[in-house]
């Protein structure tokens, strides 16, 4: 992939490699304003705060925000006028004129979307923000700032490949041929150029995300190109197969842990999913439970058409973790076999085209995850680490892996509940929509500081903000929508980005990872060979 390209989460490779998401910033100018240029072919999205932006470096008034995202800053200053000054540029942005009570805890306030016009409303508000507010700074308050979980260092590595370059408008220019859209964030404003349809409404809430950023990006990459990786489009919600927005669905996923004790559980590895998506995963389809063999896993196809004619009562989010016997239906599988097919001890994680989104969902569950080994990776799979956050699986002779893995872990069952309430906790902590925001922030300022250029708004786009796409929805969308619209600005800056990793570190981590996996290939072989040895010695006793 050539330099200047940022993609986003899963099936995106931009220039040609894959066509079905592609998100490029051209710019976010961190430094005196908060400017971004994005070409989009997507179907995850993450969004930044442009609250934060816009008051750390001198933008326009904040725009709304929903879940924490900071309108504050530890790099600023109010002076008695209202104003916040910045300690790099001394830019001053106008702010309104409210307070907001500073604690430990981050706090919005409620400003809605001005949606007067209802679905008639096709013009931005002149002031996203009334007039007349004040936001104090950590400098002021007892608030302390708080680390960012340790995978946001891999920002630093993701950039590495233009930090002797930096990012031209030529570089990004030439992958508009396969985008979808074009948002350019100028001055605290969103502009986007829409060029042909994307998939599903992916690429209607991506630029949602981004307008929750400003109001409030989207990832995965693997190791053959420089993607940046984003968070991804469903964190606002998934239209098609009735997914709400991330911070409802982790409350969810919480509960379900808490329906059935892992001991209670069926002793199998459970997956449902889309076979179709890739080889791979009809692969994985061999390994279900048959008369004549029996993989330990229980495996079942998902029919999302069917789903949808249905209402999706058997789809819902947030039954991925274990249900109670009340909440639970039945699947008989052969003659001999019934259970509850969510209430297993083991769930599958197993890539489709590319990554897939469920990755987030089984990981929060603390049914220890077997994960089929992934070529890509999510914006913050790479601060996980086998055996102690999921339990690698072989690609290539995934059956025998798994079935090991379960009979294992059935042997093991103070270490699984270990395994699988670390990823559960990982996720239910660190993933959390705080930190999504702060993700997003950090990985557009880090990448301004790249830009050799500063965008334009482009001949064709039209400005977009949370009233145009909100008020003018309806249905599901329109529900999503209000459900994920950031409210306000927050008391409570980003959080405070660590440094590089330096390269003994860096090697330390990818050395670990990759003698925990060989040690349990070393754990498969030793057992498999116990086997065939016991095996000859009955045959040769006969």
């Amino acid at each position: 992939m050539e330099k200047g390209f940022l993609t986003p989460k899963g099936r995106g490779r931009v220039n040609g490699l894959m066509e079905k998401q592609c998100l490029v910033v051209e710019d976010f100018c961190m430094a005196t304003s908060s400017n971004v240029d994005v070409f989009g072919s997507l179907t995850n999205d993450r969004h930044v705060n442009s609250n934060e932006a816009a008051m750390k470096y001198g933008g326009a008034p904040c725009g709304n925000h929903d879940e924490p995202a900071s309108c504050d800053t530890n790099k600023a200053s109010i002076d008695p006028n209202g104003h916040v000054l910045t300690e790099n540029t001394k830019t001053v942005a106008q702010i309104p004129e409210t307070k907001i009570a500073t604690g430990l805890h981050r706090k919005n306030i409620n400003i809605p979307l001005n949606c007067f016009l209802g679905n008639l409303t096709q013009k931005c508000p002149d002031y996203y923000y009334p007039k007349g507010f004040k936001m104090h700074d950590h400098a002021h308050t007892s608030v302390p700032l708080h680390t960012c979980p340790d995978f946001f260092r891999w920002i630093h590595e993701d950039l590495r490949p233009w930090t002797e370059t930096g990012i031209t408008k030529e570089m990004v220019e030439s992958v508009k041929g396969s985008a979808t859209f074009r948002l350019v964030i100028l001055d605290g404003r969103a502009y986007v150029e829409n060029y042909k349809g994307g998939i599903q409404t992916r690429d209607l809430f991506t630029q949602w995300g981004f307008l929750q950023l400003l109001e409030g990006t989207q990832g995965s990459g693997d190791d053959d190109t420089h993607d940046i990786v984003f968070p991804d489009w469903s964190f606002w919600g998934w239209v098609e197969i009735n997914m709400e927005p991330w911070d409802l669905v982790l409350k969810d996923l919480d509960k379900g842990n808490k329906r059935t004790e892992w001991i209670d559980r069926e002793p199998y590895a459970y997956w449902k999913g889309n076979p179709w998506e890739a080889g791979h995963r009809q692969d994985l389809l061999k390994c279900n439970a048959s008369e004549t063999q029996d993989w330990n896993a229980r495996l079942y196809i998902q029919d999302w058409d069917r789903e949808s004619k249905e209402g999706f009562k058997q789809s819902h989010v947030g039954d991925q973790c274990p249900t109670g016997k009340n909440q639970s239906f039945f699947i008989i599988l052969f003659s001999r076999i019934t259970f509850h097919i969510y209430s297993c001890r083991f769930k599958i994680y197993i890539e489709g085209s590319a990554w897939s989104v469920s990755e987030k969902h089984i990981l929060a569950c603390d049914s220890m995850t077997l994960m089929v080994t992934p070529h890509y990776y999510d914006f913050f799979t790479r601060g996980m680490m086998p055996l102690h956050h999921y339990w690698p699986i072989k690609m290539d002779d995934k059956c025998k892996s798994i079935k090991f893995a379960v009979k294992w872990g059935n042997n093991q069952e103070e270490k699984v509940q270990q395994i699988g309430k670390a990823a559960s906790r990982f996720i239910q902590e660190d993933i959390k929509m705080d930190n999504v925001y702060d993700y997003m922030f950090h990985l557009l300022t880090a990448y301004s500081k790249l830009m050799k250029y500063k965008p334009t708004v482009p001949e064709n786009a039209t400005e977009l903000c949370s009233e145009t796409m909100a008020c003018t929805s309806e249905g599901f969308v329109k529900q999503l929508m209000d459900q994920s619209t950031v409210k306000g600005p927050a008391n409570v800056s980003p959080c405070i980005m660590q440094p590089p990793y330096d390269p003994q570190t860096l090697n330390s981590i990818l050395d670990q990872k990759a003698n925990s996996i060989k040690q349990v290939e070393k754990w498969e072989k030793t057992t498999l060979n116990k086997l065939v040895k016991s095996k000859n010695y009955l045959l040769s006793s006969l």
